[in-house]
């Protein structure tokens, strides 16, 4: 870890703290910080909170510069950071506010078995999860594309795999943006990217990559699960992927491109890593369109991923997924820069939203939520550590209102890779695990160990913050049995 950060935290309530816009000259506005007493103690031991104010930095900022309670350091902007820039008064689009892993995301499905009929089939199932579905790093797909397939991956997103067979329509329904962000732009994707990209669909990847057999074991709100379909003891199964190389490779590209133009733009900003371009320049609707382009890519990939999931849950036990009732709940982005239209001030604004390791959060009767769910909000995903909790919740009108419809990610990483590499053991923390009930299968001990429960703050302290904060509601909460890592 990094030496304690000193800079000011002014308490607003419990779960909200301020970095005053007087801290460092040039700041446009305040920052904000959700977290409780606990949480601020693991969030002043690195710069996420620094970052937080750089941040406020940026042209075109309004309200507030963002941090949520699984905040850590990033590359420019802290992951489980959040800035909206106003598009029409000169506000910036930044690389750095949406990350390597453009629209690394969650998705969530429902199945009709319970604990009692997968626990005697747990170590085959996974077992099969994980020879169905590629994972690791620099792992490979069956699930290929070709020529000009390639482009419509980047266009159509989750739509070019339901189209050649891998889904149904209602997946799309269930996904943000219908699986495919409008104004992408393949043109404008490297061929470099495209390189490696092309095998790519279809792949877990590694790092903090997972897909999690789990079991509901607590229901908070009777009225939203039953409209989700859930019920105690329920099995469900999360899938967390990304855009892989090609996505990282966009961001790579136009973060070069972004340093290039900031003095043509006067653009000042105490961070190179805060690289930027006004939304309306030509830089920065180029961005936009490589970036949405490498969104379309990850809402592809997942939904590929959760096509294999299918056919291993139908290998193991012998039905249909139909019969196994293995439907999506939802899937939701997690790195991704947004235009959209927000009150502000009691007046409509077009907004860049930036969530960085951050979640989209719309309360009730949004019209961007899918229509049934529209009485209840968006459903929300915040995953824990593989050996917590994960926790479904909805968003919520405050959350429209405070933070541009957005809530936290996950639990937040507390232990670099490095450090849980040290201080872990591998051995041990499979005998752990296991004592859990947890079966786990990787392709290597190192994404095991760097990923282990110690190495993240504890997800449950974290999803406490925003529901009582009141960005998100509580819906249920699942604990994992079975865990597949790259």
């Amino acid at each position: 870890m990094s030496e304690t950060w000193q800079g000011p935290l002014e308490k607003i309530d419990d779960y909200r703290w301020r970095i005053p816009k007087s801290y460092k000259a040039g700041m446009r506005v305040d920052g904000i910080i959700y977290a409780d007493e606990k949480l601020l103690k693991d969030i002043r031991h690195d710069k996420a909170a620094e970052q937080v104010a750089n941040v406020a930095f940026l042209p075109g900022i309004i309200k507030h510069s963002l941090g949520m309670p699984d905040i850590h350091w990033g590359y420019g902007f802290p992951i489980g950071g959040v800035a909206a820039t106003d598009v029409e008064k000169g506000g910036v689009v930044s690389p750095g506010g949406v990350g390597f892993d453009i629209n690394c995301g969650v998705r969530l499905m429902r199945t009709c078995l319970m604990e009692k009929d997968v626990r005697p089939h747990l170590k085959g199932l996974v077992a099969g999860l994980f020879n169905t579905i590629p994972a690791g790093v620099g792992s490979e797909g069956a699930i290929r594309a070709a020529g000009k397939e390639e482009k419509e991956i980047l266009v159509k997103g989750a739509g070019w795999a339901v189209k050649n067979g891998f889904g149904i329509e209602d997946d799309l329904d269930s996904t943000e943006e219908q699986g495919a962000i409008k104004g992408a732009d393949p043109e404008l994707v490297s061929s470099r990217a495209y390189d490696r990209g092309k095998s790519q669909s279809g792949t877990l990847g590694s790092g903090n990559h997972f897909l999690e057999v789990q079991v509901i074991d607590q229901l908070y709100d009777v009225e939203a699960a039953d409209a989700l379909g859930l019920e105690l003891g329920q099995v469900m199964v999360m899938i967390h992927s990304g855009s892989r190389g090609l996505g990282y490779q966009v961001c790579d590209d136009f973060i070069k491109v972004m340093l290039k133009c900031m003095v043509k733009y006067n653009i000042n900003v105490p961070d190179r890593q805060l690289a930027s371009a006004p939304v309306e320049s030509p830089e920065g609707k180029q961005y936009l369109g490589a970036m949405r382009a490498a969104a379309n890519y990850a809402w592809n990939n997942r939904q590929c991923l959760m096509h294999l999931c299918r056919l291993a849950f139908e290998k193991t036990f012998a039905q249909s997924w139909e019969k196994l009732g293995m439907f999506l709940i939802y899937d939701v982005a997690h790195n991704i820069a947004k235009i959209e239209k927000h009150v502000i001030d009691g007046k409509e604004r077009l907004l860049c939203v930036h969530r960085k390791g951050a979640t989209r959060a719309f309360g009730p009767g949004n019209p961007a939520v899918p229509e049934k769910y529209r009485l209840i909000g968006q459903p929300v995903i915040i995953p824990g550590d593989m050996g917590r909790n994960s926790y479904l919740l909805v968003g919520t009108e405050k959350a429209m209102s405070e933070t541009f419809g957005t809530t936290c990610h996950g639990a937040g990483r507390l232990k670099s890779r490095h450090e849980a590499k040290r201080t872990v053991d591998y051995h041990q923390l499979l005998k752990e695990l296991e004592a859990k009930g947890i079966v786990v299968m990787a392709s290597g001990h190192g994404t095991v160990v760097e990923e282990a429960p110690s190495a993240y703050k504890d997800v449950n302290d974290v999803v406490d913050v925003v529901h009582n904060a009141g960005i998100a509601k509580r819906v249920a909460r699942m604990r994992p049995i079975g865990v597949i890592k790259g």
